[in-house]
């Protein structure tokens, strides 16, 4: 399955932006400033920052602008594809403090304390397509943590109202997949990502899983009535 996904992210790197736009209605933008803003006031002197699962580098533009420029960026990813769209955004002068690596969340080329914020937006779904996967992988993300370090999760989430979770559902299954296929020309790219996002954990779900990778001081905010969390833990 982490293979299929490895392809599914292959075969949409070249709108998955836009298309991520289209359906938040441009939020995602928004909800990504809103955790860097969260990450970098969680480290006072940063020297290093790791953005897991970076896709196009997004998230790690943003960190750039907001860091000082002595701090170290790593942008991760598992796919050739979405790092050489980041890449070509650092070639057109977003940002100089950005370093990009291939790598895979569950088994991570990083020593032990090596990094004083570890950050991961819109990816968490995809550790969990493989059974322990996800817990393996935050896992990894505490070991490469320095002690007192932070983690920051952005990720779908399941609104606790009722209500709000069904008409929530029914939006994600009327646009993620028809717009997606229509603009990506993948349609199985997107009904991967309609089905994880309406089958993935609520915010006291994940955060039972933080608590079991070793995590602590474990708190998150729900976004737009709970359809997003944004996690933060302890190391």
């Amino acid at each position: 399955m982490i293979k299929g996904i490895r392809k599914f992210y292959s075969d949409i790197a070249g709108s998955y932006e836009l298309i991520n736009s289209l359906i938040t209605l441009g939020l995602d933008s928004y909800w990504r400033k809103k955790a860097a803003g969260l990450a970098v006031n969680s480290s006072p002197e940063p020297e290093r920052f790791l953005d897991i699962c970076s896709g196009t580098g997004q998230t790690a533009a943003i960190l750039s602008r907001r860091l000082p420029s002595n701090t170290r960026i790593i942008a991760a990813d598992f796919s050739r594809q979405m790092l050489e769209k980041a890449i070509d955004k650092i070639d057109k002068g977003i940002s100089k403090n950005i370093s990009f690596t291939m790598a895979d969340a569950v088994n991570l080329p990083f020593a032990d304390h090596t990094f004083d914020t570890v950050i991961i937006s819109f990816a968490t779904r995809n550790l969990d397509a493989a059974p322990g996967h996800l817990l393996k992988s935050f896992r990894e993300f505490h070991r490469v943590l320095k002690p007192g370090g932070s983690f920051l999760n952005l990720e779908t989430s399941q609104p606790p109202v009722n209500i709000i979770k069904k008409l929530f559902h029914l939006y994600i299954k009327l646009t993620v997949a028809p717009v997606g296929r229509r603009i990506s020309g993948s349609k199985a790219s997107y009904n991967y990502l309609s089905n994880s996002i309406r089958s993935f954990y609520s915010a006291t779900g994940l955060t039972d899983i933080l608590y079991e990778a070793g995590f602590a001081s474990v708190e998150y905010q729900n976004l737009l009535f709970g359809v997003v969390a944004l996690h933060k833990a302890k190391k």
